[in-house]
């Protein structure tokens, strides 16, 4: 079954705790007939991942709006209040970080607040609210303020679980760093994916804003001295969200200016290494010319050697006394001018 935890809660303590939820109205209404206004009781039905005829049977008893029923039903709501009649309607998206992922789960609470009565819808396992239920129970001074003080101790769970997720991507933006400096060329997809979790954060934290500042005027209008204790807890919740989502928008334009100053170092590697490229060409082509000009040098002589080596008999310098010193001037002359003409031109 989905229902997970019921109770019945008179004056700030637990007067009963049924199995079932058609239990939990009756000892809901029992106590209301029993104590009415002279000790305030008020019903907490506790629901994970319910079923859809389970939670219009949830609806049929406490006549829920349709509305706020189907945005339950269909789950994957942002954060918000509404007010319904006299029942208040609270999305929540609470979060965790999964640092071996590097990923930032988001799950969603609904919150059904009544004069006297509290339902709490999960669509994850986070956050535990039993635990939110215990620390409640603990101070019966602050339970006995109902419904809100339920609210409010769901907030401060909610927000309070925001804080790892902000040191596990805090984390992950100094290794960031180190990777950029170092030149790790697997970074930029790394940054792009972080970005990516801190933008689903951010959709999870923001919304929260307009939840406060309807609180805030609601808290504003409300004159009863009992409230003013659940009044300051509920601004020292505020204060914490506010830091969180500051942080988180921090968090977005570091990503932001990391990945700038990331293209800006690729860019500045890629041009020293075309440069390194277009040196290590030119040195190259220095050498191809002072290759090519030596090979020059030596073929002059070669190629005059070559002719007189055919033999020819009627080539007239075979017996001619100067013939000889005339062809080892001619190497040597051909050799020179070419010499001269290549250092000239700087190839030696």
């Amino acid at each position: 079954m989905s229902v997970i935890d019921n109770a019945v809660y008179v004056d700030g303590k637990q007067a009963a705790a049924p199995d079932s939820v058609d239990g939990a109205v009756e000892a809901w209404q029992g106590c209301r007939a029993d104590h009415g206004d002279s000790a305030p009781a008020f019903c907490w039905i506790g629901m994970l991942r319910p079923g859809t005829d389970e939670i219009h049977q949830v609806a049929a008893e406490f006549g829920l709006h349709a509305l706020a029923i189907e945005d339950t039903v269909n789950a994957h709501q942002r954060p918000k209040l509404e007010r319904y009649g006299s029942t208040e309607f609270v999305v929540l998206r609470p979060a965790r970080y999964v640092d071996s992922d590097e990923v930032v789960e988001i799950g969603e609470v609904h919150l059904f607040l009544g004069p006297d009565f509290v339902i709490t819808v999960r669509h994850a396992a986070e956050p535990q609210l039993g635990e939110v239920r215990d620390r409640l129970e603990s101070d019966p001074e602050l339970l006995s303020h109902g419904p809100m003080a339920v609210l409010y101790a769901v907030l401060d769970r909610v927000v309070d679980d925001y804080v790892p997720v902000l040191e596990g991507l805090q984390d992950d933006i100094d290794e960031i760093e180190v990777q950029v400096f170092r030149g790790d060329p697997h970074v930029s997809r790394r940054i792009y994916q972080l970005t990516r979790q801190v933008i689903a954060f951010q959709r999870a934290v923001e919304p929260l804003q307009e939840i406060f500042v309807e609180l805030r005027a609601r808290f504003a209008k409300s004159g009863d001295a009992p409230d003013l204790e659940l009044r300051r807890a509920m601004r020292d919740v505020i204060d914490h969200a506010t830091r969180v989502r500051e942080r988180v928008e921090g968090f977005r334009d570091l990503l932001g200016n990391i990945l700038t100053v990331n293209s800006t170092l690729v860019a500045q590697r890629q041009n020293e290494e075309m440069t390194r490229l277009t040196e290590a060409g030119f040195a190259q082509n220095e050498q191809m010319k002072r290759v090519s000009s030596w090979a020059a040098i030596l073929f002059a002589p070669t190629l005059i050697a070559g002719i007189y080596g055919m033999n020819f008999d009627e080539m007239p310098e075979l017996h001619w006394a100067l013939g000889y010193p005339m062809a080892i001037g001619l190497m040597l002359l051909l050799g020179l001018g070419l010499y001269l003409a290549f250092k000239h031109n700087d190839w030696l």
